[in-house]
């Protein structure tokens, strides 16, 4: 099962973004209000103000954890599970941290806290905290300065 979601008092850019941030309704396999689906519902857990783009799609068979404030883009997949290659492993996505959209995230990886991927990236290893990473695969461009940093 995923990991505790952690409390922090400290997501401001989300506060103000979604003052009145509800969390949406996620049934199996079935898009939700926002047009974004999960399969193995009770595997996922979703932090506050947290921002799902339209037509993205999460595998948690192995868990996948998004804490506070995460964002992530239109049409990316995001994936515990990968029958491809057989590989598994719960995925995590740090407070704060940004996904582009038509990004894909492997098994077993964690985006670090504040990072910023970018748009269409294949992120197959994990990326640390307050950096920019992307490409195919995405790799740490650089790290994010002071004043970056939400």
């Amino acid at each position: 099962m995923a990991g505790k979601i952690r409390k922090n008092k400290d997501i401001t850019i989300g506060k103000k973004r979604f003052p009145n941030w509800k969390a949406p309704e996620v049934r199996e396999r079935a898009m939700n209000e926002y047009h974004w689906m999960v399969q193995y519902k009770d595997k996922f857990k979703l932090g506050k103000y947290t921002d799902i783009g339209a037509f993205t799609y999460i595998n948690a068979k192995n868990g996948v954890v998004l804490e506070d404030g995460v964002q992530v883009g239109s049409h990316c997949s995001i994936y515990s599970y990968s029958t491809v290659d057989g590989l598994e492993g719960e995925v995590v996505l740090k407070e704060n941290c940004k996904i582009g959209a038509h990004s894909v995230i492997s098994p077993g990886v964690t985006v670090g806290k504040n990072s910023i991927v970018g748009a269409f990236s294949f992120v197959k290893d994990n990326i640390p905290a307050n950096v920019v990473a992307f490409g195919i695969p995405a790799k740490v461009m650089r790290k994010l300065r002071k004043e970056e940093i939400s």
